[in-house]
């Protein structure tokens, strides 16, 4: 695990994109083709906007969801559907595909549709973050490390619900749902890389808990540890508390 700092959101997000965009241009020349995990919240803002300046041929590359609130449809402010159709997808020419988790469908019928797509595939590059609480897409602690499943049916905990209320997806607590789809530990694992980029200062504990601290699924991320190539990109905020010296 490799892990880099800059000064500013801004900065984390073009150190992220430019880092992304020669993997998966390798893995268009050598396959033909990339496949994608594409994260969405504040924390995706900057890192999406450089990797949409990077030169992709974005028709040979497919895009996985990584996780959705049940119940939510894609008009609501905060879905992510409508997150990476408006941030990603639109902004793209000729997208390959794009496998949306719909959070509208039977839940359990869903992560068997999704698993259909995924299971045969190989994730060249998954892009994700780190919550508040330490999660991992939304595995909130005490996350499942251990199954296989692709995708699953997750309860959202007070701390997780509170961070999307704070960020102003949601009026109020009460709004926000209380259970989503996500993509399992294990898939995200198997992704050939991983970019994980964590801006501001109210993501330092879950970041030095799960940077320094061991492995435990009572701090999901702590996980990326033990991935053979993850790169971690933090601003001097959400650095601030981590005691080792990093990258600039």
């Amino acid at each position: 695990m490799k892990i880099f700092q800059s000064a500013t959101p801004k900065g984390l997000g073009k150190l992220a994109g430019e880092a992304a965009a020669p993997l998966i241009r390798e893995a268009i020349k050598s396959k033909g083709k990339a496949n994608l995990i594409l994260a969405t919240g504040t924390s995706q803002f900057e890192t999406i906007s450089q990797l949409l300046n990077e030169a992709i041929d974005w028709s040979k590359v497919t895009v996985f969801h990584l996780d959705e609130y049940i119940g939510i449809p894609i008009t609501h402010p905060a879905s992510f559907r409508k997150y990476l159709k408006e941030r990603f997808v639109d902004k793209v020419e000729k997208l390959g595909a794009i496998h949306y988790i719909n959070g509208e469908n039977d839940p359990e019928k869903e992560c068997e549709r999704l698993k259909t797509l995924i299971s045969d595939q190989d994730i060249d590059v998954a892009f994700v973050g780190i919550g508040e609480n330490g999660h991992l897409a939304f595995n909130d602690p005490p996350a499942d490390f251990d199954t296989k499943e692709p995708y699953l049916v997750v309860d959202l905990d007070v701390p997780c619900r509170e961070q999307q209320m704070n960020e102003g997806w949601f009026a109020s607590l009460e709004d926000v749902p209380r259970q989503a789809i996500s993509m399992s530990i294990q898939q995200i694992m198997k992704s050939e890389h991983i970019i994980c980029s964590v801006p501001d200062d109210r993501k330092a504990h879950a970041v030095k808990n799960c940077l320094e601290g061991e492995v435990s699924n009572r701090n999901p991320s702590s996980i990326l540890q033990e991935h053979a190539s993850c790169s971690i990109y933090l601003d001097d905020a959400s650095a601030s508390l981590l005691t080792k010296a990093l990258e600039k």
